[in-house]
C-alpha cells in the first residue's frame, strides 16, 4: 500500500500578487526536493514545463491544492518534517489564511493507483465530517493499512 496525502491552502491573494512572490519562487525548489525524495511516488502538477505554475480545478478561487502519494508515512515525514520542506512550512502564515477545518489528509491506495483529484477532495469532505477513520486521517490521528490506529 502507498500513503496518498491531499491538502489546500486558501492563499492571502491571487497566485500573481506580489504577496506570494517568494512562495512561487520556492515553488521549483520544494518540488524538486519531493521528486527526488526517498519514499516519493506521484505527484500532481500543472504543467511539467512550468514547475511554478499551480494547479487549475473546481473547489474555489485562492485555494491551492497538494496532491501526492508516498510509500509510507515516515517517507512523507521525512520531506515534511527533515528536509528543507519545514521552512516553506515554517512560513504559511505568511502567505494563506489560518482555517478552522482540517486541511490535509491522508488515506491508504493500492501501489500504482492514482485517485482522481475528486477523490482526494471527497477524502478531505470526509475528515472535515466524520473526523478522521481508516478512510481519511492526519499525522496526528493516523491509521494504519489495516485500519489500526497508527
Amino acid at each position: 500500500m502507498h500513503l496518498a496525502q491531499f491538502n489546500v491552502a486558501h492563499m492571502r491573494a491571487p497566485v500573481d500578487d506580489p504577496l506570494l512572490t517568494e512562495f512561487v519562487a520556492a515553488l521549483e525548489p520544494v518540488n524538486t526536493l519531493a521528486d527526488a525524495a526517498p519514499g516519493f511516488v506521484w505527484r500532481a502538477i500543472a504543467n511539467e514545463d512550468d514547475p511554478e505554475e499551480t494547479i487549475t480545478h473546481e473547489f474555489g478561487d485562492h485555494l491551492l491544492i497538494n496532491y501526492s502519494i508516498w510509500e509510507s508515512r515516515e517517507t512523507l515525514w521525512n520531506f515534511v518534517y527533515r528536509s528543507a520542506h519545514l521552512a516553506v512550512l515554517q512560513r504559511r502564515r505568511e502567505w494563506f489564511l489560518r482555517v478552522a477545518e482540517p486541511y490535509t489528509v491522508m488515506w491508504w491506495v493500492e501501489e500504482g493507483e492514482i485517485p482522481s483529484l475528486k477523490e482526494a477532495w471527497n477524502r478531505l469532505t470526509l475528515l472535515r465530517e466524520k473526523g478522521p477513520t481508516p478512510d481519511a486521517f492526519t499525522f496526528k490521528e493516523f491509521y494504519e493499512p489495516n485500519g489500526d490506529r497508527g
